[in-house]
């Protein structure tokens, strides 16, 4: 897959952007990445305006095989997820965790957020838009009052690592083309064996926060609590109840929550 970069300074969503180009004749692999976004969006609907130039904003079309399952869509916010933590440990050497299913963590906090979207027809994704949005320039006054105490940005976690860098700066260039040469290896394979996490499982269980912890299911039909045992290969998180049984859950259908804060 040929990656086709497109910049822009002001614009208000790469997702929507890319549906855009999708619409003119854009191929797999077009990327738009912005200075600004004026009407971001999350996986819970929320917009926002994001700061000029502080973050990464980025969203990649993708056009599936027409023998790849629909169900198997979602797992592709997994991926994301791994080229996110891929690029900073590699590009920063900042340790990185991961809350289930896609959530990038250091110290503790969030850094990262993936929106994955898709348009289907007759029974097969006619595109796909994985959508990326990195906290990269911002101060801690920069963030929401609601979530100052759950955000970071690559910055902030650079200047706790070297308290002598002098105010040591990532690049945002550099952190959306890693993302997406990463992804880029990881899509590849994840299309070769029909929509399979068995090749990232293991690294992305070493990175997994929630594994061998307490956690709390936020689900539509009542709240509970069990342990995180793992991500499954179908990405689903394994979880063992108080009663010893073992289940999946599916992110699509419930939330999960650490006991004692965001992870």
């Amino acid at each position: 897959m040929k990656l086709d970069y497109r910049y822009y300074d002001t614009i208000d969503s790469t997702n929507l952007e890319i549906r855009r180009l999708f619409a003119e004749g854009a191929g797999e692999g077009t990327i738009a990445f912005a200075g600004t976004q004026t009407a971001g969006r999350g996986r819970t609907g929320h917009s926002w305006k994001s700061p000029e130039n502080v973050s990464v904003a980025t969203s990649l079309l993708l056009t599936p095989p027409q023998d790849l399952s629909m169900s198997r869509i979602p797992r592709l916010t997994v991926l994301a997820a791994m080229a996110v933590m891929k690029t900073i440990e590699e590009e920063y050497q900042l340790d990185c965790g991961i809350k289930w299913p896609n959530d990038i963590l250091i110290g503790g906090k969030k850094i990262c957020g993936i929106l994955t979207e898709m348009e289907a027809e007759g029974g097969f994704a006619r595109c796909v838009v994985v959508g990326i949005g990195v906290n990269v320039h911002q101060r801690s006054e920069d963030f929401p009052e609601e979530i100052k105490e759950m955000a970071t940005s690559l910055d902030l976690e650079l200047e706790k690592k070297d308290l002598s860098s002098g105010g040591k700066r990532a690049s945002r260039l550099t952190v959306t083309e890693g993302i997406w040469q990463h992804f880029t290896a990881y899509y590849q394979e994840f299309i070769r064996t029909g929509g399979s996490l068995e090749s990232i499982l293991e690294e992305y269980n070493l990175h997994l926060v929630n594994r061998d912890q307490r956690v709390r299911i936020l689900d539509p039909k009542g709240e509970y609590e069990a342990k995180a045992l793992g991500m499954a290969p179908d990405g689903s998180l394994e979880i063992l109840l108080d009663d010893g049984r073992i289940r999946n859950v599916d992110s699509g259908e419930v939330h999960v929550r650490g006991l004692y804060g965001y992870a």
